[in-house]
Order: C-alpha cells, then sequence, then structure tokens
C-alpha cells in the first residue's frame, strides 16, 4: 500500500496492523473540523488501529484507546480535538441525548465513531462511512477499507 493509493480510493487493501494505521493517519491528516468517521466492523477488524492513526495524523501524541466502557475519550492537544466514540455498549439512542453527543458532533473537532449500528438514527448522512472486513483466505492480517463519502 502507498501512500497515492489512500485517498480517494473507495475500496483499500491493508495487508498489515501498519497499513490500517497508515490510512487512519492519512485519513487524519485530511480531517476537517466537523467532520464525522463512522468505523464499522467485526471485533478485532482494526477499528483501534485505525483510531490510533487517525489521531496520530491529527498530532494527537496520547495512547488511543477503546472507550469502550466509557463510551467517550475525549482528545485536544492535536491541531484539532478528536471526540472519540465507541457506541457498542449503548443499547438506546436516548443515551446518546444524555452524554450530549451533539455536543461533540456538531462541535469545534473531528468525531470518530466506532460500532455506528448501534446508534444509526443520529449518524448524519454526511459522515465519511468506514467498513473494515477481514478476509481469512487472504491471510491473517488482511483486511478490505471500504471508503464511503
Amino acid at each position: 500500500m502507498t501512500a497515492e493509493n489512500l485517498v480517494p480510493a473507495e475500496e483499500i487493501e491493508s495487508f498489515s496492523r501498519e497499513d490500517t494505521f497508515a490510512l487512519g493517519q492519512k485519513l487524519g491528516e485530511a480531517a476537517k473540523e466537523g467532520q464525522i468517521y463512522v468505523l464499522s466492523g467485526d471485533l478485532g477488524t482494526g477499528k483501534t488501529v485505525f483510531a490510533k492513526g487517525f489521531a496520530q495524523g491529527l498530532g494527537i501524541v496520547s495512547d488511543v484507546t477503546s472507550p469502550t466502557f466509557t463510551i467517550l475519550q475525549v482528545y485536544e492537544e492535536g491541531r484539532l480535538p478528536l471526540y472519540h466514540f465507541d457506541a457498542y455498549r449503548i443499547g438506546d439512542e436516548e443515551e446518546m441525548y444524555e452524554i450530549g453527543y451533539e455536543e461533540y458532533f456538531f462541535g469545534d473537532g473531528v468525531t470518530l465513531v466506532e460500532w455506528p449500528e448501534m446508534i444509526e438514527g443520529l449518524i448524519p448522512d454526511e459522515a465519511v462511512r468506514l467498513v473494515i472486513e477481514k478476509d481469512p483466505e487472504r491471510g491473517f492480517d488482511y483486511r478490505r477499507i471500504t471508503i464511503k463519502k
């Protein structure tokens, strides 16, 4: 995978964690205030690896972890704030209102949402959608990443 073919291709092949991280980094470098990125994929497909790269692309040096239990992690030391949501444990979209999600989705930073399927009714149409899929026939580390803008 080379930097030239990362964006704006719709489908990207990743052959390693490093490839997935690099894609995240490239998109983080290009991210703009107010954008929302949603990451779909089964457990273990590399959503958090992508998120770490994305954060680095924004200039965030903190260790990025999936906010599975806290739902939201805010990183403010980059060129833009990163609002990292993990909606896996959201049982009802009403919980997102209790968190005050609108302040983040429509704030002055960039929002990254893992497991957007859990809150689909709240995801704006203009969100950048990424789907990360494994293909065991292509190898243990292979991922197909589809970007829908």
